[in-house]
């Protein structure tokens, strides 16, 4: 069940999801598997019924004859007899020769033979411990034989005869052999102890945890003792192991950090040393990345989810959101311990390297040491929680007090969360709670405490660059688990940072030419003046602006809505004086892109291109990062679009003529396809314009 080698082993991967819960409890942790009931039900009852997976399965009785592979196959599948019949089985004696090595096996039922009396110690009362063997001849003898070069083990004698009475389900799962102490809950049980938790508490902590009843784990409290009481030399002498392998790798990435800052001047790090002079935390930022945030740090995420618990560290890494939509790694940071004070640091170093400019947003996921800092060392930037965060958390949260009521639950906060009027939210969370019967739930009461950092009727107005989107949190998240996965040291890892922090800052977007889709300026002169990622956020907005009925109200207000009623009506107010355009949506004001409501009132007032200031910088084709050469690339690419466009049409044309005409392009064209998609990809597509006047000559 244990070795102490186990113990001594360090994971092939450093770096893990932390699963202490925010709410502080040492009881509560979450799980990262899975978020829906089904997913979270089926893994927590699968986890305790483990020893019974076979009770959906025919297991029958070895027959004399019966031929394994190897003798553990045999062991394994006697074993799962045993269990269904109410026994259990242990190895017994051996045979072995020069020839064959070891060519019998003797397994036995638990209560075969008799124990031998043993010679009593030396001491006034001796414990009397009472046999469970009474001679029992149930058995399964194997012999091995060799048969065209391969050897096999056969069942040469079995015996299913017992002299004691068989165990029903719920009693033979406590026989020794049974009890499995599985590794996961092997982690759980040492940091418990390590917290100072007493055995019986850490057996309630597990069944609370797995939703069990109590008395139903697949090991007593006997086997959790025994295991703990195993473990704590080993323990002690591998945290002496891990402290010097962690002080001297931090050590070796400080000098790494040095011999970086030599090779490239506008690499920074800073870090500190604890009161034995060992180094403590460390924090480190790429120049490239903080000359983009110099445009596209108005918001940033710190992500903090992951841990080592080789190294005993927390790592924070900063991401911001390019022009192009994708992550931006503008530094990192190691730090020993998960409180304010450390976190202080890691802000004010962070603030340091990026040249004292402060983010408008910074996202995170719930922490008090982290929001406590944020307030004192960011005193001007909106601190948002992530509600992806959030909700991957509701199920380790919500699941296992709500039983199958969760999933009405989650459908409830998902458009809770989505309101955009303050009191809407606050009338409709009194009501959530009352139905669900949570009001008395910690979690419940810690999500209401950070209410003004989530529910987007408290951050509608806050600036952040669509770091919210779906697609943008799952691109974090394999972002992570990418540069963190199959970590075995902190070097390769800081190598792995460095190589994602330098492609990432210097990537451009992949995504293909957007062809125009309305045929209106506005939407022509945004193509040339935005990204590709954010014309096509743009160019939605463009095209549905179309679906909706302007109305003057006086004053330059317009009240519009959606002609099938599919949106709320929405008050845009429009200024000439300074071409200002205000939506009550606020879409601009959350993600720096026009929304349909305020386009549509400028199409009325017969803008053929919107104003520069609705055009920010960060989602510009050209910035202050540098002149780039999209913009020349997209127009090419346009022409490029225009020529096919043209001659495609008179293909067509051309084709339709007679059956014999279309048939004869059709092959052609499906040869030219599939010769077209075998010929090698090319990073870079380069088509001049001499190469576009070849196309249109005759």
């Amino acid at each position: 069940m244990f070795s102490p080698e186990m113990a001594m082993k360090l994971p092939a991967n450093i770096w893990i999801r932390r699963q202490q819960c925010p709410c502080g409890d040492w009881k509560c942790y979450i799980r990262y598997e899975g978020e829906d009931q089904a997913s979270i039900s089926g893994r927590l009852v699968k986890s305790e019924t483990v020893p019974s997976q076979l009770s959906s399965e025919s297991v029958f009785a070895p027959y004399v004859g019966q031929i394994f592979k190897s003798d553990e196959d045999a062991f394994e599948y006697y074993s799962n007899f045993a269990r269904k019949n109410g026994f259990s089985i242990r190895k017994a004696r051996s045979t072995e020769s020069q020839n064959l090595g070891v060519y019998r096996r003797d397994f036995v039922c638990y209560r075969s033979g008799y124990n031998q009396p043993r010679k009593k110690a030396n001491v006034e009362h001796p414990r009397e411990r009472k046999s469970v063997r009474c001679g029992c001849d149930a058995k399964l003898y194997l012999t091995k034989e060799i048969v065209d070069g391969v050897s096999q083990w056969y069942v040469s004698q079995f015996s299913n005869v017992h002299n004691h009475e068989l165990l029903e389900d719920d009693q033979v799962r406590l026989l020794p052999a049974y009890r499995k102490i599985q590794e996961a809950d092997q982690e759980r049980i040492l940091l418990l102890s390590k917290a100072g938790f007493p055995v019986n508490r850490i057996l309630k902590v597990l069944e609370l945890e797995k939703g069990v009843q109590p008395g139903q784990l697949p090991f007593i409290e006997k086997d959790v003792r025994n295991f703990v009481r195993t473990c704590k030399k080993t323990v002690e002498e591998n945290d002496a192991l891990l402290n010097e392998k962690r002080e001297n790798e931090l050590l070796e990435l400080l000098e790494i950090c040095k011999a970086m800052a030599k090779r490239d001047t506008e690499f920074v790090f800073d870090y500190t040393r604890d009161e034995n002079g060992k180094v403590e935390n460390l924090s480190w930022a790429y120049g490239d990345p903080i000359h983009a945030y110099s445009v596209l740090g108005d918001v940033v995420s710190f992500d903090t989810s992951y841990r080592s618990l080789t190294y005993g560290l927390l790592l924070g890494v900063w991401f911001g959101m390019s022009n192009h939509g994708k992550a931006i790694i503008f530094g990192c940071v190691l730090l020993q311990e998960e409180n304010s004070h450390s976190f202080s640091w890691a802000l004010q170093k962070f603030v340091q390297f990026m040249r004292g400019k402060h983010p408008r947003t910074i996202l995170t996921d719930i922490d008090s040491g982290l929001r406590d800092a944020i307030s004192r060392e960011l005193p001007n930037t909106k601190h948002v929680v992530c509600i992806w965060h959030i909700l991957s958390k509701l199920s380790s949260w919500f699941l296992l007090p709500l039983g199958l009521h969760y999933a009405d639950f989650k459908v409830q906060f998902d458009m809770l969360w989505h309101l955009e009027n303050i009191s809407d939210f606050e009338h409709q969370w009194d009501l959530l709670v009352a139905q669900f019967g949570l009001a008395s739930d910690k979690h419940i009461a810690l999500l209401y405490l950070y209410r003004a950092s989530w529910p987007f009727s408290f951050i509608r107005s806050s600036f952040l660059a669509r770091t919210l989107t779906a697609d943008f949190f799952q691109s974090l998240e394999t972002f992570l688990k990418r540069i963190l996965g199959a970590q075995t040291c902190l070097q390769v890892f800081f190598e792995q940072v460095s190589n994602a922090a330098y492609s990432g800052s210097r990537a451009k977007e992949g995504m293909q030419y957007l062809h125009i889709k309305t045929g209106m300026p506005i939407e022509e002169h945004a193509q040339s003046t935005l990204t590709p990622y954010a014309f096509n956020v743009l160019q939605n907005e463009i095209v549905l602006s179309m679906q909706y009925v302007a109305t003057e109200m006086g004053n330059g207000s317009y009240l519009l809505q959606h002609y099938k009623k599919m949106d709320v009506e929405r008050l845009v107010s429009w200024t000439q004086d300074d071409e200002q355009v205000h939506c009550a949506c606020k879409e601009f004001d959350h993600s720096g892109i026009l929304c349909r409501h305020s386009i549509r009132v400028l199409a009325v007032k017969n803008y053929f291109k919107l104003p520069d200031k609705y055009f920010l910088l960060r989602w510009r084709l050209q910035n202050s990062l540098g002149t780039i050469d999209d913009a020349h690339s997209q127009g090419r690419s346009e022409a490029c679009a225009q020529v096919f466009h043209s001659l495609a049409a008179t293909l067509l044309t051309e084709s339709l003529i007679s059956q014999e005409r279309f048939n004869y392009v059709h092959r052609e064209l499906s040869g030219l396809l599939e010769h077209v998609r075998t010929m090698p990809v090319v990073d870079e597509f380069s088509l001049n314009r001499t190469t576009v006047n070849e196309f249109n000559d005759p």
